[in-house]
This record gives C-alpha cells, sequence and structure tokens, in this order.
C-alpha cells in the first residue's frame, strides 16, 4: 500500500499468512483484525522537496525525486495509491492554494504516467475509519500512528512530522479497504 502526502509518502508491504509461513524471518502475525495479512515491512519517504533561498525563502517540490519514489511500482496492479482528496480552504493565502495544489497534481501526474491503481478518499472518509475512537487534528494522527506501529513511533515524536504519520495512516487506510475487497 503506497500513500502519498503533500509531506511524506509511506508504503506498507504485506504477505498473506501463507507467504509468511515460508518466511524465516521474525515478523508480525496477523493484521490484528482477523484478515489473515500481516505488515512485514514499513517505509516512510518525507517529499523531496529543497527550500530556494532568496527575499523569501520557499519550498519546491523536487519531481524527479517524488517519481524516484514510486518507480519500483511503475505498471504495478497489486498496489493501490492513497491520494487525499483536499482542496484549498477558506482564508488559505493564494499562494500557499497554488503550491498545495501544485503539489497534489504533481502527485496525480506520476501516478498516472506509473499507471498506478489510485483511490482518493477526502479527509473526513479515511480519519472516520482509521481515527474512528478519537480526535481528527494532527497530534490526534501522530498519537494513532504510534499506537498502531510502536516500533517506529519514534518517527512521529516531533509535531512537524504530522505528514509522517497522516501518510501512513493513509496507507492503512488502502491496506484495509483492499483488504475488504
Amino acid at each position: 500500500m503506497i500513500r502519498v502526502f503533500n509531506g511524506a509518502v509511506a508504503v506498507l508491504h504485506h504477505k498473506t499468512e501463507e507467504e509468511l509461513s515460508k518466511l524465516t524471518a521474525i515478523v508480525p502475525a496477523g493484521d490484528g483484525m482477523g484478515r489473515g495479512c500481516a505488515i512485514d515491512s514499513v517505509q516512510i519517504f518525507d517529499t523531496p522537496t529543497v527550500t530556494v533561498e532568496g527575499e523569501k525563502s520557499k519550498r519546491r517540490y523536487l519531481v524527479p525525486g517524488m517519481a524516484l519514489l514510486l518507480a519500483p511500482y511503475r505498471d504495478r496492479q497489486d498496489v493501490l495509491v492513497i491520494l487525499e482528496n483536499v482542496h484549498s480552504m477558506p482564508k488559505q493565502g493564494v499562494a500557499s492554494s497554488f503550491s498545495f495544489g501544485e503539489g497534489k497534481g504533481m502527485w496525480e501526474g506520476i501516478i498516472a504516467a506509473y499507471n498506478l491503481p489510485l483511490e482518493t478518499p477526502s479527509p473526513q472518509r479515511w480519519k472516520k475509519e482509521i481515527m474512528a475512537d478519537q480526535g481528527k487534528e494532527k497530534d490526534a494522527a501522530r498519537y494513532k500512528a504510534s499506537q498502531l506501529y510502536p516500533n517506529i513511533a519514534h518517527l512521529f515524536s516531533r509535531v512537524k512530522d504530522d505528514g509522517r504519520a497522516e501518510a501512513l495512516l493513509m496507507a492503512e487506510y488502502g491496506r484495509r479497504l483492499r483488504k475488504a475487497e
């Protein structure tokens, strides 16, 4: 399961219990939901960006780096990419709205070019599924990601790690969505 976000990309690799029984490595058994699936690795990458210094410092997306993150999954139909269906908000500045849309558009272009299956849930939809038992704010996402994946909780320890946490939670949403099919 791959989830792309303005701030991070999360990838969940999972295997069925049958595949796990053939592995010699120790991995979590079951997904905790009785669905016969286990996650054997989690990868989280911050979205490749660079800060351009000038009169005003600006963050710019590094499109080649973004494309490299998804390149290993090109033309694979056994993955599902989750890209949050977001839009500008009232009182959000014009420049930040433009940048926000620019990043989303870049991800959409890369996903389409690599012929990857895409799901675009609204924030309300995926948060209702994954964070039903708590608040929906950014700190709650960091907390929930740490609960679900305690072995990597250190990746969500800082306030600015909310993008990583939300990326992982949306990948988890996609994993559950795939298992329900």
